[in-house]
C-alpha cells in the first residue's frame, strides 16, 4: 500500500518531468491491474531481416536525479521485448512487456540500418557534453557479434532518431502502466493521466498512439473513473483518429 501511495504522490512530479528534454514516469505497486490492455501485436521486422538470426537490441537511459532514473528497453527482431524502469527514491525496478507497432519498428530498423552499427566503430558523442540530460547506451547483439555505444548528446541523425524512438516507446509503455495502476487503486487520478496523454500526443511523444485506442475505449466506458476522464478519453480517440 505504501508503494501505491508513493506512485499517486509522484504523479505531479511526473508531469513536471515531462516538460523536460528527457521524460518518463511511474513505478509499480505490489499489485497490477488485472485487465491492463496490451499493446497491439506488431508485424514482423522490415524486409531484409533474417528471422532465423538471434538478434537483440537494447536501449538504456540513466540519470540518477530524474524522476525515472533508469530505463532499460530490450527487444528482438519482431519488436517484442520488455521495458524495465526505476523511479527516484524507489529501490524495486518495474518490468513491463513491450510490443512495438509495425510502423515504430520500421522507423527503428531504418535508424539501425543507417548506422550500420555492427560494422562501424563511430563515436556518436558530440563535442559538446550534456551529462545533466542523462547518459544513453545503445547496443546490438547478433550471434557472437556485439557492440555498445554510449553518449549523452549526439549530432548523428540516425543515432538521434533511434534514441528518440526508444524514448517514445518507453514513455508509452510506462503511461499505459500508470493508467492501469490508477484505475485499480485511485480512479480520481485518471483525469491527470488523460491530460498527460494529450500533452504527449501534441508533442509527438508517443511511439504509436493508435496502440492506445483500445485502452481509451475501455476508459470511456469505465464507470469507476470520473466522467471527466471518460469524456477526455473520447476526445483523445477522435484526435488520434484524425492523425
Amino acid at each position: 500500500m505504501n508503494k501505491q501511495k508513493s506512485l499517486l504522490q509522484g504523479l505531479p512530479a511526473a508531469l513536471l518531468c515531462l516538460s523536460a528534454a528527457i521524460s518518463i514516469y511511474a513505478q509499480s505497486p505490489s499489485e497490477k491491474h488485472n485487465a491492463r490492455p496490451q499493446q497491439a501485436v506488431p508485424a514482423p521486422a522490415v524486409a531484409g531481416s533474417n528471422k532465423t538470426d538471434a538478434v537483440k537490441y537494447t536501449y538504456e537511459f540513466s540519470q540518477p536525479k530524474f524522476y525515472v532514473k533508469h530505463i532499460v528497453l530490450e527487444h528482438d527482431a519482431n519488436g517484442r521485448g520488455t521495458v524495465t524502469f526505476e523511479r527516484l527514491n524507489e529501490d524495486v525496478p518495474v518490468t513491463e512487456p513491450l510490443e512495438l507497432s509495425a510502423e515504430a519498428l520500421a522507423r527503428i530498423n531504418a535508424a539501425w540500418q543507417g548506422l550500420r552499427f555492427l560494422e562501424s566503430d563511430i563515436n556518436y558523442q558530440a563535442d559538446k557534453q550534456f551529462p545533466h540530460l542523462g547518459t544513453m547506451k545503445i547496443s546490438m547483439e547478433r550471434g557472437d557479434r556485439k557492440r555498445v555505444a554510449e553518449f549523452n548528446w549526439t549530432n548523428n541523425r540516425d543515432a538521434e532518431a533511434l534514441v528518440n524512438e526508444y524514448r517514445k516507446a518507453a514513455d508509452q509503455v510506462i503511461l499505459v502502466f500508470d493508467i492501469a495502476v490508477a484505475r485499480e487503486n485511485q480512479p480520481l487520478n485518471a483525469p491527470k493521466l488523460m491530460e498527460m496523454m494529450e500533452l504527449m500526443l501534441k508533442r509527438n511523444g508517443l511511439s504509436d498512439p493508435r496502440q492506445l485506442l483500445k485502452l481509451l475505449q475501455d476508459l470511456s466506458t469505465d464507470e469507476h473513473v470520473p466522467l471527466i476522464a471518460r469524456n477526455h478519453a473520447l476526445r483523445l480517440i477522435k484526435q488520434i483518429d484524425k492523425k
